[in-house]
């Protein structure tokens, strides 16, 4: 929106213009994955019972989920990882991510999720610095 109204786009917008796809475009450096994060920790009497099942403190109870067209990856704070074939099992009922065969997939899905994550770190300081009494802030594209 910010972008088709010519204003200038903030650094907390981590985002890509959607405007390439007015003019029948795909935009450029567009994903081809989704990530999300879930943090389940809960001081009620339903939550509490879950990290007392599993054995978690109330910090452990968070995963984060990295999809794309052919995997799921599910890495959790304090429990192992998942890791589902979305062509061969859509409905997620089996966990690859013990299967000796699947470990790359486990690797390179671990290591994509914690890129992921550090690009996407609080930025409230990033990319500035200050010298010869001069603020100076760089600005281009974050990936």
């Amino acid at each position: 929106m910010l972008d088709w109204l010519g204003l200038e786009v903030p650094d907390q917008c981590d985002g890509v213009p959607l405007t390439p796809f007015l003019r029948g475009k795909t935009p450029e450096r567009w994903r081809t994955e989704i990530h999300w994060e879930y943090d389940f920790r809960e001081i009620s009497s339903y939550q509490s019972q879950i990290q007392e099942r599993f054995g978690l403190y109330p910090d452990q109870c968070s995963l984060a989920v990295l999809r794309d067209h052919r995997y799921k990856y599910v890495h959790c704070t304090a429990l192992p990882p998942l890791l589902f074939d979305l062509q061969d099992d859509p409905h997620e009922f089996q966990n690859l991510a013990d299967d000796p065969g699947c470990q790359p997939q486990v690797r390179e899905y671990a290591q994509k999720m914690l890129s992921w994550m550090m690009n996407h770190r609080d930025r409230t300081l990033a990319n500035i610095s200050y010298k010869s009494g001069e603020m100076k802030h760089w600005k281009g594209p974050r990936y």
